[in-house]
């Protein structure tokens, strides 16, 4: 009986190691697994984003699953090609635990980030969608978690890529962790003398007027404080409860809201101090206060106040218009229930 030469083929020698031997037919067959395991990893990957993507609550668990289903169909596909081979992984254990040390010497950042990823994918203190601020300042929706890095997209529509062990090991503030508001303190100042109770109405009336102000209730209120004195003012802040999308733009809600307040302290007459050297005329020719402006001619107060605000043009808030602005890469956002009581 003739031989088949491409049996012989197959059953050609090209490595042996101990007891194994690889053959060009193992290595074949073991070629195709890793290459059919990719490309299971890749379908299955690219199915669940397209699931997360329409998901909105569960976002973020599909996104621990689909990185579950990557890594281990993988390392599935890896172990069943070394088996095809005809290779006896026991036999590797020395060699490996020798090779895991030297690389692991060699690459302790990757591992590092490796290690730091697979526990940001778990621990889902940081999950995809969230809204970061890094310690130095950075701040952004996080779109993805890498095996070595994360990347967080800025909203002025920039990637920053993080390594995974500087989540893990340094300070981060998230925004939207367990997606619920967040209160933010917008600062401000008047002028020696101002009416308090005519500040905290005109500035808490602009602060509703913000169409991203949450509604107040029992546990969550607008409220306006007097925190202190400067050199020539009152210090002010307003004690504000944005909704949860408008967090994202931190930024801008600084600007919104700033906007509104000098919008509304000038409506209501509130002086806005800044340096400057008052003359105060006390007498001309015997006369004092508006009597003495009129002898000079000058226009009262009053009236100038008046012709300012009938002529005062109707104002843009170009900040307050950026929080309705939507990036097309952000992932859609969670659907936020009722507020929950503070214990």
């Amino acid at each position: 009986m003739v031989d088949n030469p491409l049996q012989r083929l197959d059953a050609l020698e090209l490595v042996k190691m101990g007891k194994s031997t690889i053959t060009l037919g193992g290595l074949g067959a073991a070629i195709v697994i890793v290459a059919a395991a990719m490309l299971a990893a890749r379908l299955a990957a690219a199915g669940l984003r397209r699931l997360r993507a329409r998901a909105v609550d569960n976002a973020s668990s599909l996104y621990v699953v689909e990185k579950l289903a990557t890594y281990g169909l993988v390392a599935i596909g890896l172990l069943a090609a070394l088996s095809t081979m005809g290779i006896d992984l026991t036999s590797l254990a020395v060699f490996a635990g020798a090779l895991g040390v030297g690389v692991g010497l060699g690459l302790q950042g990757v591992i590092k980030d490796f290690a730091s990823g697979i526990s940001l994918v778990f621990e889902r203190l940081v999950a995809v969608g969230d809204f970061v601020e890094l310690s130095n300042g950075a701040r952004g929706v996080v779109h993805e978690i890498g095996p070595r890095a994360t990347r967080i997209r800025t909203n002025d529509s920039t990637d920053i890529i993080v390594p995974n062990s500087v989540l893990v090991n340094d300070q981060v503030i998230n925004w939207t962790l367990h997606h619920s508001n967040r209160r933010i303190r917008v600062p401000f100042v008047t002028a020696f003398g101002a009416d308090k109770e005519a500040v905290r109405a005109a500035v808490l009336k602009a602060a509703h007027s913000v169409p991203f102000t949450s509604p107040d209730d029992a546990v969550r209120k607008t409220q306006v404080w007097l925190v202190g004195y400067g050199d020539s003012a009152l210090k002010f802040e307003l004690v504000v409860w944005p909704t949860i999308d408008s967090v994202r733009r931190p930024a801008a809600i600084f600007a919104a809201y700033t906007w509104a307040i000098d919008d509304a302290l000038r409506a209501a007459g509130i002086e806005i101090p800044y340096p400057q050297r008052d003359l105060r005329l006390r007498g001309v020719l015997g006369e004092e206060g508006d009597d003495a402006r009129a002898a000079l001619r000058l226009e009262p107060r009053a009236s100038r106040r008046a012709r300012a605000k009938a002529a005062a043009p109707a104002s843009s808030n170009d900040a307050a218009e950026d929080l309705t602005r939507e990036d097309p890469e952000e992932p859609p956002q969670p659907i936020q229930g009722p507020p929950k009581p503070e214990r």
